[in-house]
């Protein structure tokens, strides 16, 4: 009886023992799995955290504007194959005292907003008109620029005096720009629509257009440059208008960054400095800044 007893004991202790391990085993399992799933959980929490941090840093450090980098002296590539220009210029300035980096990537105009629409691009820079339509996509910086269009049209040209006398001729411009849009207004005009202002004069040159629509530093920039007398600047549109820096609606840090430093250099004087050294002139008082009323 006791040898059978002691056996039962021995069996039921063994199996208790081996109940007991077999708890361990799935209680150390389990365990393990939760530290995996917690490590693993909170790696890709790091991972995130720390990707939306470089991404702000890279906010900070960093922005990518475009620009039509063919309209000189706004925005042009130099001999030595470097951006020059009144923008350019301005935007390295602002890389100065606002702390960041800002690399100029080279679009056709008519793409510009498109890209900011889709954020694609931090801003832009491109001698572009504050317009109604297009605040409706983008965002502007304060005025920096003050700017009015002009008619040029080859110097033996003694029928075209002015935008009024352009019913019923072949008239050149720069694609997506208001130039365009007044242009599109004139009856009967045939309209050549160019990527490059540069083409749109060296047409004016061989006759293949009978004027073409600027801004007007652009033209008389183009005209000095070209040390001839082969084309002429006849009259100005009656309409002012003003450049802005784009930049698209969701980035409204951006917009504040640019805005800042603009106040920054008019009071610094670096502002005036820059605009005289492209167009041989003081600045307008209230620029950069709005116009007054």
């Amino acid at each position: 009886m006791f040898f059978m007893e002691n056996k039962f004991m021995m069996i039921e202790g063994g199996w208790l023992l081996k109940k007991w391990i077999k708890f361990e085993v799935i209680l150390f399992t389990v365990l393990a799995i939760m530290v995996v799933v917690a490590g693993c959980g909170s790696g890709k929490q790091a991972k995130e955290t720390a990707g939306e941090g470089e991404k702000q840093g890279a906010k900070l450090q960093k922005l990518v504007f475009g620009s039509d980098t063919a309209y000189a002296p706004f925005e042009f590539e130099g001999g030595d194959g470097k951006l020059k220009g009144f923008d350019i210029g301005l935007i390295e300035v602002i890389e100065e005292v606002a702390g960041v980096e800002i690399e100029i990537r080279g679009m056709n105009f008519d793409d510009l907003i498109p890209a900011m629409e889709t954020a694609s691009i931090d801003g832009a820079i491109s001698a572009m008109t504050i317009t109604e339509e297009r605040a409706h996509k983008v965002n502007f910086s304060v005025p920096y620029y003050a700017s009015r269009k002009c008619v040029a049209v080859r110097a033996d040209n003694d029928t075209i005096k002015g935008f009024d006398d352009l019913e019923g001729k072949k008239i050149g411009v720069r694609i997506g720009t208001t130039g365009a849009m007044e242009v599109h207004k004139v009856p009967n005009a045939e309209i050549s629509e160019y990527n490059i202002i540069g083409d749109a004069f060296l047409d004016l040159k061989s006759g293949a257009v009978d004027a073409v629509v600027s801004d007007f530093p652009v033209a008389a920039y183009y005209i000095q440059q070209q040390g001839n007398n082969d084309i002429k600047i006849v009259d100005g549109l009656k309409t002012s208008e003003h450049f802005g820096i784009a930049v698209p609606k969701q980035k409204p840090e951006v917009l504040g960054i640019i805005n800042e430093a603009l106040t920054t250099l008019k009071e610094n004087g670096k502002f005036a400095e820059i605009y005289k050294k492209w167009f041989g002139t003081e600045p307008p008082d209230y620029l950069p800044g709005e116009p007054p009323k």
